[in-house]
């Protein structure tokens, strides 16, 4: 935890109060102390904010799609039958491939002559360019969507083996329709694994880095310039190593906002659950 988390955290947070660039690095110990004000640079004359927007709006869409699917797989692969076992492992594609394959299949598969707009030309559609101008901001969200519902799926399943098979039998025995079940059975188990879910799969579409690098490249276009490629085209191709720290704290204090509210929920429910008890 020293070494991995809290060191390099300190050191981060230390580069972002400095006035760290490719001059000063030799002698980073002795650069000159300037406060806040690579945070007031990054937030006045850099593409922060806006790259802040496309982050948080680009994971809240992607994880309210992956979510349902997610769960509906979870619920579609729960109960035993004739070729469960490929089903599950078909669904699994997405997540066990490393994501540089990802993005690389789909920058090819949405070149402008690639197999996409060919499809859509053969079927009467003009499909345009998929990985750069407006288009590209609805790229990345489908490709993150591809790449990340199966992570969902896999919580969603676990939630659904702790439903008790006696709870099964008994909404049976009741003669509960598909659809009661599942509200009133089945959701209710899998509100703590749903509501870790989002919140993992929300932090984790505002740090992906790698999808977005090798699918649009850095710098990339100005409607998918997302905050990790631009702490990263900051660093190490303007080579303003404590601005770009500066936007990296910058994040954490982003992410760690939703991960508070999730665990301050979670501390009250157990707070209440003892209560009631």
């Amino acid at each position: 935890m020293t070494l991995v988390i809290l060191i390099p955290l300190a050191l981060g947070i230390y580069m972002s109060v400095i006035d760290l660039d490719q001059y000063t690095l030799r002698k980073w110990l002795s650069t000159p102390f300037i406060g806040v004000e690579n945070f007031i640079e990054a937030i006045t004359k850099t593409e922060l904010l806006r790259a802040i927007w496309i982050s948080v709006s680009f994971a809240i869409i992607s994880t309210v799609v992956t979510v349902p699917l997610g769960v509906a797989a979870a619920v579609v692969t729960q109960n035993a039958y004739r070729g469960r076992a490929v089903v599950r492992a078909v669904f699994l594609i997405p997540y066990v491939l490393p994501s540089f394959v990802v993005a690389t299949v789909w920058k090819t598969m949405l070149q402008p002559d690639g197999i996409v707009n060919t499809v859509l030309h053969n079927v009467g559609i003009e499909g345009g360019l998929w990985l750069n101008g407006p288009q590209s901001y609805w790229t990345l969200i489908l490709v993150e969507i591809w790449a990340a519902w199966p992570f969902i799926y896999l919580l969603a399943l676990a939630g659904l083996q702790s439903v008790d098979h006696e709870v099964h039998e008994a909404a049976a025995l009741d003669g509960a329709l598909w659809w009661r079940k599942l509200r009133y059975v089945i959701f209710p188990y899998l509100k703590g694994p749903v509501s870790l879910a989002f919140l993992l799969g929300t932090l984790n579409h505002i740090n992906n880095f790698t999808l977005p690098f090798v699918l649009f490249g850095a710098p990339a276009p100005a409607d998918v310039n997302v905050l990790p490629i631009l702490v990263y085209v900051t660093s190490f191709q303007s080579f303003r190593f404590g601005l770009s720290a500066a936007m990296a704290v910058v994040s954490l204090i982003l992410i760690l906002i939703p991960l508070f509210i999730y665990l301050r929920a979670v501390k009250l429910d157990v707070h209440e659950d003892g209560v009631k008890k």
